[in-house]
């Protein structure tokens, strides 16, 4: 019995030790309404480093725009990616006549310490294409 015990103590504590240690990081879906129109733009922030008039769209491996029909298809994207829902609030910007809705999705995942959680952006995309021939058109 006693060496029963003392087996089932070292794997317990054993994969205890082996369990990495995990970080939950944060990630934003900021869609804006286009006017006279349906559709959104959609831009994803992982808090990365952008310029004023950068647009941090998501990119294939190829440097192809993911296009998303709505917010909730980015979500259902970031949903098979390990990403979960937090919170969402709109920000309406009156411009004249016109207003604007900026549509803000609060996203959240576990990750291991050094796991690279960001998608490829399109600025990121371009930076890592710098050292190659050519640089794909918008």
């Amino acid at each position: 019995m006693r060496k029963a015990l003392l087996f089932l103590a070292i794997v317990v504590c054993g994969t205890a030790f082996a369990q990495q240690a995990q970080s939950k990081v944060y990630c934003e879906i900021v869609g804006t309404s286009k006017m006279f129109s349906k559709k959104l733009t959609i831009e994803v922030d992982f808090g990365q480093e952008s310029t004023l008039f950068s647009r941090e769209t998501l990119v294939d491996e190829n440097g192809k725009p993911i296009v998303f029909n709505s917010m909730v298809d980015a979500m259902n994207y970031m949903g098979t990616l390990g990403w979960e829902f937090e919170q969402a609030y709109v920000v309406t910007v009156e411009s004249g006549s016109s207003a604007t809705n900026v549509y803000h999705w609060l996203l959240s995942r576990y990750v291991s310490q050094g796991e690279d959680f960001s998608l490829t952006t399109r600025s990121q995309y371009r930076k890592d294409a710098k050292g190659q021939d050519t640089i794909p058109a918008e």
